[in-house]
C-alpha cells in the first residue's frame, strides 16, 4: 500500500482522500456513518494512518464526528444562534430551519448556592428553582444548560413539562424578559460534559453565562450553557 507520504501532481495521499470525502460528503445527510478506516484503506490503496489523517482534516473542517463506539459520521452545519436581548431558543431555531427541542434532565427546588444567590441578588440560603438539561436541533445535542430562577409559585412544574422557559415563565405570569449581560469564553469538555453532548473528553466548547431580567429589572434567570463547538455559530445580534 502507498504511504500517506507519497506525493503525486495532486499532492500527499492523506490530502487528496480528504478531498475526495469532502466531495462525496457535501450529498451525505447528517448522522451518514461513514465506513470504517480499514474499508476506506482498502478502497484508497493507502495503509489506514493515511486514512486517519484524512479524517482528522474533515473533522478539523467541522464536517465529521468520531466517536468512540459510533465511527465516523457526517455533522450537519452549525446552527446560527443569535444572542440579543430577547432572543428565544426555540424560534432562533426555527428561524434556521431546524426542529428545535430541549430534553430536561432535572429540576430541584433547593437553596441557591452563594454564587446563585449573589447573582440574583437574593439574601444566602434564599430557595432556588435549578433546571439542568440539554438544548437539541434536528433532534442532535447542541448544548448543555443549567439554569436557577428566584423561587416562583408553579415553576418547576412547569420547567419539568420540558416546553422551554418562556414559556414556564408566561404560566407564572411572567409574559417578557431580556438578558442583562451575557460572557462567551472557550473551554475544553471534561469527561461530564463531554457524555452530554456527545464529544470526547478535552474537546472544545463554547461556555456561555449570561443573566436575565424581568419587566422590573429584577434578577430572573442565571444561566451557564456549554455549546458544542462545531455544531454551533454564536452571533451577537442587537434586537
Amino acid at each position: 500500500m502507498a504511504s500517506e507520504t507519497s506525493m503525486t501532481a495532486g499532492g500527499p495521499l492523506w490530502q487528496q482522500i480528504a478531498d475526495r470525502l469532502r466531495a462525496e460528503l457535501a450529498q451525505a445527510q447528517p448522522g451518514h456513518r461513514l465506513p470504517s478506516e480499514a474499508r476506506l484503506a482498502a478502497r484508497f490503496g493507502v495503509n489506514r494512518h493515511t486514512v486517519r489523517r484524512a479524517l482528522a482534516a474533515l473533522a478539523g473542517d467541522g464536517l465529521v464526528h468520531a466517536r468512540r463506539g459510533s465511527g465516523v459520521t457526517v455533522v450537519a452545519p452549525p446552527a446560527d444562534y443569535p444572542i440579543g436581548r430577547r432572543t428565544r431558543f426555540h424560534a432562533a431555531m426555527a428561524a434556521t430551519g431546524r426542529v428545535p427541542g430541549r430534553r430536561v434532565l432535572s429540576v430541584e427546588t433547593l437553596p441557591g448556592t452563594p454564587e446563585d444567590c449573589a447573582m440574583l441578588d437574593l439574601p444566602e440560603g434564599s430557595a432556588v428553582v435549578r433546571a439542568e438539561g440539554l438544548t437539541l436541533g434536528d433532534g442532535e445535542v447542541i448544548g448543555h444548560f443549567r439554569s436557577v430562577f428566584p423561587e416562583l409559585p408553579g415553576l418547576a412544574v412547569e420547567l419539568a413539562r420540558g416546553e422551554g422557559v418562556t414559556r414556564a415563565l408566561a404560566a407564572c405570569g411572567i409574559g417578557d424578559y431580556t438578558r442583562a449581560w451575557t460572557r462567551l469564553t472557550a473551554v475544553a469538555a471534561d469527561g461530564l460534559l463531554a457524555g452530554h453532548l456527545q464529544l470526547r473528553r478535552g474537546d472544545p466548547v463554547m461556555r456561555s453565562v449570561s443573566l436575565n431580567h424581568d419587566p422590573e429589572g429584577r434578577p430572573l434567570e442565571y444561566g451557564i450553557t456549554h455549546f458544542a463547538g462545531h455544531r454551533v455559530t454564536l452571533t451577537v445580534a442587537p434586537d
